[in-house]
């Protein structure tokens, strides 16, 4: 098996977004362009890298950032995450559509949490997401604010207005 590693263009505030995919489906998505976190990821698995261009992954999330698509169907590879980070994450992609949102506290119940230690759980499980964008921790909130995110702020607000949550922020641009 080999780890195949893309740095795919991205509107707004992301940039790029780097990929590793390995025959199972796509493994880990990174904002910005960072090989050499694709390269850490492949070494966890004991494989090679070798560049690529993104394949199917690349082109629906190109499609996704530019509006086209809302849902992602291309295999997903879990094997960078366990037990109840898993099924949070599978929660996460299973149930949150396009569009919607839940609280770090909903998306503890629905995986099989409960309260408020579970809630905080959730929120760490989010910011260790490997897959964010297709595992869409952005929809994921606080019960009174939007909460945090590893593509920082302007990001997570970028992408729920993208998906119609938020209205889209003022850009006036270079003077």
């Amino acid at each position: 098996m080999t780890v195949v590693r893309s740095i795919v263009p991205a509107p707004g505030p992301i940039g790029a977004l780097t990929l590793g995919a390995t025959t199972a489906g796509l493994a880990v998505v990174v904002f910005g362009d960072h090989p050499e976190t694709v390269e850490r990821m492949a070494a966890r698995l004991g494989e090679p890298v070798v560049d690529g261009d993104g394949g199917p992954a690349g082109e629906q999330l190109t499609e996704y950032l530019g509006g086209s698509r809302r849902t992602f169907d291309v295999p997903l590879d879990w094997s960078l995450t366990r037990g109840w980070q898993r099924q949070v994450l599978q929660t996460l992609y299973e149930t949150v559509r396009f569009g919607s949102t839940v609280t770090y506290g909903e998306l503890a119940s629905r995986s099989g949490g409960q309260g408020h230690t579970a809630a905080r759980g959730v929120g760490s499980i989010m910011g260790s997401n490997p897959l964010p964008v297709v595992v869409p921790c952005h929809r994921v909130l606080g019960s009174d604010s939007l909460g945090g995110f590893g593509g920082g702020r302007a990001t997570k607000e970028w992408l729920l207005a993208l998906e119609g949550v938020l209205t889209p922020a003022l850009d006036f641009g270079p003077g």
